[in-house]
């Protein structure tokens, strides 16, 4: 029977075991030039024996960036202060994959700075607020983005993927979730659009799949992860045809070859959906599943019975660095603790795991 304690070959990558550290906003960049720093080094270190890494959402470009003090990969400063991460990272044994994320409409001016205005595949707002600094701001409406911008956008993506592998990274996940630019060109209710990105089933999936085209084509598909979060209303995200669209996105990605896909399921409802896509895509199936909670101990027979290959845990794994060791001797655990949002105790006991 495999455990989650096996090791698996990712595409080539050699995991030590099957429990990966899920990706989890922790906004502890430089303000002002969207650098990780030491800490970041030592707080991913101190969690390198998760078989993989995910990052926290790294902006591609600079419109999308979505939060205060998170980092970038889109300039050269950026890469080499991501290689100390990367570099702390392989020294005891881990392995890490950049997750790149454009936020899109969940953003402000505030945040962006520089006359940077939140872009978005239509011109709706979110509803609700975001810290952006000084406090919290009602979200504006976003800049549609263009045909030619969405090329741009989709190149913006595949070159901090060049810049990734530049800093030393395993490879990279798009950011597909949680109410994010992708998610939002997949959405009914943040896509309006009439032309060949938006209406059907088809155009609406396109930007999805160009994107990791794109990073496939820059930096290997081997190298290159998708997270999706099937009917996830996070981030005001109105889906009107999850059972169609997703199996749509996973049927026109799968010719390529992806090394992982990686699912994060926001209710239990959803399960049977995501058995479907496990049974569709052929690739590595990571899955980050719907839980009372944080994900526990219980969540490994997820492996066992074949359900996923991989198993993503968020916040024990902020309160616990060593998670794998502990899952394995079944505990003791610390608890998380919601009490700090960004940044915090570089240990991770006192972090909030934001999506």
């Amino acid at each position: 029977m495999t455990t989650a304690f096996d090791p698996i070959d990712l595409a080539g990558t050699r995991l030590a075991n099957r429990i990966a550290m899920a990706p989890m906003t922790r906004s502890r960049a430089d303000a002002e030039r969207r650098v990780p720093t030491q800490l970041t080094a030592e707080y991913y270190a101190q969690r390198a024996s998760a078989g993989l890494i995910i990052t926290e959402g790294i902006q591609p470009t600079a419109v999308g960036q979505g939060y205060p003090n998170t980092p970038g990969l889109h300039s050269a400063e950026q890469i080499t202060a991501w290689r100390q991460v990367t570099d702390a990272v392989h020294e005891r044994g881990g392995r890490i994959f950049a997750q790149l994320m454009h936020a899109g409409r969940i953003s402000h001016p505030e945040v962006l700075g520089d006359g940077l205005h939140p872009v978005g595949p239509s011109a709706v707002a979110p509803g609700g607020q975001l810290f952006a600094g000084p406090g919290m701001k009602d979200f504006v409406a976003p800049r549609e983005l263009s045909a030619e911008e969405i090329r741009e956008t989709i190149e913006g993506f595949a070159t901090a993927a060049r810049n990734a592998v530049e800093a030393g990274f395993d490879g990279v996940e798009i950011h597909g979730a949680n109410g994010y630019l992708v998610h939002q060109f997949l959405a009914t209710g943040s896509n309006r659009r009439t032309d060949e990105w938006g209406g059907s089933v088809e155009n609406r999936i396109r930007f999805a799949v160009e994107v990791a085209k794109a990073v496939a084509d820059a930096i290997g598909p081997e190298r290159t992860g998708l997270r999706i979060s099937p009917a996830n209303t996070y981030n005001d995200i109105a889906e009107t045809d999850t059972d169609e669209i997703y199996p749509a996105l996973v049927a026109a990605i799968e010719p390529l070859g992806l090394a992982y896909l990686h699912v994060t399921e926001p209710v239990a409802e959803v399960r049977e959906l995501t058995l479907a896509l496990r049974k569709q895509f052929s690739g590595t199936f990571v899955l980050n599943p719907a839980t009372e909670g944080p994900t526990g101990p219980e969540a490994l027979t997820l492996v066992e019975d074949g359900t996923a290959d991989i198993l993503a845990y968020g916040a024990l794994f902020l309160a616990n660095p060593d998670l794998p060791a502990r899952l394995r001797a079944e505990g003791p655990y610390n608890t998380p603790d919601p009490a700090s949002f960004f940044g915090g105790d570089h240990r991770g006991y006192t972090d909030y795991p934001a999506l």
